[in-house]
């Protein structure tokens, strides 16, 4: 695999004045005409939410439209999204669409905890009202940190999502750090998922955090893209986010080989310290890899296309 960078689309200085900072986790969805991307921006320190840009289908370069204000309110004190919005994964189901989200909710023990929801729009993803007020993927009685990160895939017979579930934290020079890994669930309707409880690729250092997994079908292979550091010195310096790679045919056993992963940092700019939280969109004229640069998004999100 192979891709080749086709340059930055977006930071938050490009935006209205409340984006403030960041661009983070882009999830793109494919309406046939155009590229909706759904980007997490941070209008305060440690607090983000959501909202969305349209991008031409063959030049994603291209910004078409930004839209003014979020797309979902913070829930109230004590939710699970109380302190932010986050998107995750985005597709189309029954003439709607359904975004799939992280919630932060701070903690005082832990910077953070995570959980994801789900909200689904009527009008092509413009607008958007949560399906339940709470977590679909909550904390079970053997995943007790987090679960979000994640991408989602409809086969014939099943819902798929593969995603970060948190397995642990660390005290790193009097914060706490969390680790987690990736993990697979079902589902028959998108809504009730069975998480399998089983780590789906080895670590190639210790402690090794994995997140937001991109999975896509291209002939007969299931490819999976996702970022990884280290537990220390990652935000921003060696051990920053990369990206990593895995293969499969049947989604159920992968193959990590992060050589064939096609992207790496540049050597110098936006994305020259950090290129994480990929997501792989696959349309009939090119496969594209949008994701974020250096500060988790904080230099803006670009793009790369897939030489195939």
């Amino acid at each position: 695999m192979k891709w080749r960078k086709s340059g930055r689309i977006f930071t938050a200085e490009d935006g209205p004045a409340w984006m403030a900072s960041h661009a983070q986790i882009p999830t793109v969805l494919d309406l046939g005409d155009k590229l909706r991307a759904y980007v997490a921006y941070r209008p305060r320190p440690g607090f983000s939410l959501t909202t969305f840009l349209d991008l031409d289908r063959e030049d994603p370069s291209k910004v078409l439209h930004v839209h003014e204000g979020p797309i979902l309110d913070p829930g109230p004190p004590g939710s699970f999204d109380a302190h932010g919005i986050m998107p995750q994964a985005v597709t189309i189901h029954d003439e709607q669409v359904w975004l799939y989200y992280s919630g932060w909710s701070r903690r005082v023990d832990i910077p953070y905890s995570n959980w994801t929801g789900l909200a689904v729009s009527d009008d092509d993803g413009t607008t958007f009202r949560k399906m339940f007020p709470g977590p679909i993927v909550d904390r079970t009685p053997t995943e007790i940190y987090s679960a979000t990160g994640c991408c989602v895939l409809r086969t014939p017979s099943r819902w798929h999502m593969w995603y970060a579930s948190g397995v642990d934290w660390h005290e790193i020079d009097g914060r706490q750090e969390e680790l987690y890994t990736i993990k697979h669930a079902s589902s028959s309707d998108g809504v009730c998922w069975a998480r399998d409880d089983r780590v789906l690729l080895p670590d190639l250092r210790t402690p090794e955090p994995k997140h937001r997994p991109a999975v896509v079908q291209l002939g007969d292979t299931y490819h999976m893209w996702f970022c990884y550091r280290g537990i220390e010195g990652f935000r921003d310096g060696s051990n920053s986010y990369r990206i990593g790679y895995a293969s499969s045919s049947d989604l159920d056993t992968w193959n990590r080989d992060d050589a064939a992963a096609g992207l790496d940092v540049s050597a110098d700019g936006w994305d020259s310290s950090m290129v994480a939280y990929p997501c792989v969109v696959d349309t009939p004229k090119a496969t594209f890899m949008f994701y974020s640069g250096n500060g988790f998004g904080a230099e803006g999100f670009g793009y790369a296309v897939l030489d195939r």
